[in-house]
């Protein structure tokens, strides 16, 4: 009956051990899946943090474009009011140049009326050729 008590125990403290092994499997299995979720943590906070310096880029580009847009916008209306100026500038230097000739305009109504008096000399002088020429005709009769 000895030997019987001896395997018996023997056989209870094997269980023991067993049992403590598989406790200490169970809290290694727990440690590993611990173990894992905060690995895909850690590569999901890496991501955030290349997402935020991605997106902190963009704000920064973002801000450039605006920043080149309002450029952009700025130098076309100067564009614009240099082309006004360049043409205020042609309308006043001619408005000095007339200015400074005042027999300017003057001297034009009498090239114009001189050139009137010239068409209409030059149509009678047609005329005239024409009045001699049936003159002509009719002393030829």
């Amino acid at each position: 009956m000895s030997t019987h008590c001896n395997t018996l125990q023997h056989t209870a403290t094997h269980c023991a051990t067993l049992q403590h092994t598989a406790t200490h499997c169970n809290t290694l299995q727990r440690t590993a899946t611990h173990c894992s979720t905060l690995q895909h943590t850690a590569t999901h906070c890496n991501t955030l943090q290349q997402t935020a310096t991605h997106f902190n880029a963009l704000q920064h580009t973002a801000t450039d474009c605006n920043t080149m847009q309002h450029t952009v916008i700025h130098y076309r209306t100067l564009q614009h009011t240099s082309a006004h100026c360049s043409t205020l500038q042609h309308t006043a230097a001619y408005c000095n140049t007339l200015q400074h000739t005042e027999h300017t305009a003057t001297h034009c109504n009498t090239l114009q009326h001189t050139a009137a008096h010239f068409n209409t000399i030059l149509c009678t002088a047609a005329h005239f050729s024409t009045l001699q020429h049936t003159a002509a005709n009719c002393n030829t009769l």
